[in-house]
């Protein structure tokens, strides 16, 4: 080393580098007077130890405000949210079509029983249906083949039946009972039960000489509004008899209205 004023310490390397040992005060001085060739790069170091934190720098001026960019692309879509609370009621709509009728429901439960209703008004008096007759003989031995005129009237109040035919005339349709209680006296008689037209039962009392004798006969009919019965007697069979001790009555009565020929 050349002599001077700087404290230096120094020493040739193989690869021709020089290490020295300088204190920092003289280290311009050192490289002013000595001159050294430079040496190969040397390998590369180990990495040093982090150094400290460095101290908070101040605050920076405010910039001014930029403008606005370009709208961005169209994000992905986002997953479904949670639902919302119900909204407020909105106006009523007009009315729909009317729909098509649907199918027949099953039957509802029975309702409660209403209160009683008030009293309606009086209606009117059913009218209760009737027909009866019946008549004596004033006069013996009728004429045969023709309706025996029983003219001595014991009730005939609906005057059903006719005194001057000896024919019963039916006003109202349904069942009745017919029969007679016939006094027979010096000679036979034959008595017919004839209703509409034809004879539909027949009797016989057979007597002769001052003989006398009671013939009795009863029988339910079913007749129709019009229909006529009487009784008669045959030719040379009419014996049928009456005087102040002894009648011959012909009855008849409704049993029962026959309620639908009377609707009809």
């Amino acid at each position: 080393s050349q002599k001077s004023n700087v404290r230096v310490r120094c020493s040739c390397l193989r690869d021709g580098s020089w290490c020295c040992e300088i204190q920092p005060r003289f280290l311009k001085a050192f490289f002013e007077n000595t001159h050294c060739e430079a040496g190969l790069k040397g390998s590369k170091g180990n990495y040093g130890f982090p150094g400290l934190k460095g101290q908070k720098g101040s605050k920076g001026d405010t910039c001014i405000q930029g403008v606005d960019g370009k709208q961005g692309e169209k994000g992905e879509q986002g997953s479904k949210g949670e639902k919302g609370d119900l909204g407020p009621a909105g106006m009523t709509g007009p009315s729909g079509p009317k729909g098509a009728a649907g199918s027949k429901g099953g039957r509802g439960a029975p309702g409660k029983k209403g209160s009683r209703g008030a009293k309606g008004a009086r209606g009117d008096t059913a009218k209760l249906l009737r027909s009866a007759f019946s008549a004596g003989l004033s006069k013996p031995f009728p004429p045969p083949n023709v309706p025996i005129r029983f003219d001595k009237i014991l009730y005939n109040d609906q005057e059903d039946y006719n005194p001057s035919t000896g024919k019963f005339n039916c006003s109202v349709p349904g069942a009745y009972v017919f029969a007679y209680h016939l006094t027979v006296r010096g000679r036979p008689a034959r008595v017919s039960l004839v209703a509409r037209s034809r004879k539909v039962a027949k009797a016989r009392e057979t007597l002769y000489g001052q003989e006398i004798d009671q013939a009795s006969f009863l029988t339910v009919l079913k007749l129709s509004a019009g229909d006529q019965v009487w009784l008669e007697v045959a030719r040379d069979w009419n014996g049928v008899y009456v005087s102040a001790e002894d009648d011959s009555i012909f009855t008849g009565f409704l049993l029962y209205p026959d309620v639908f020929e009377i609707l009809l």
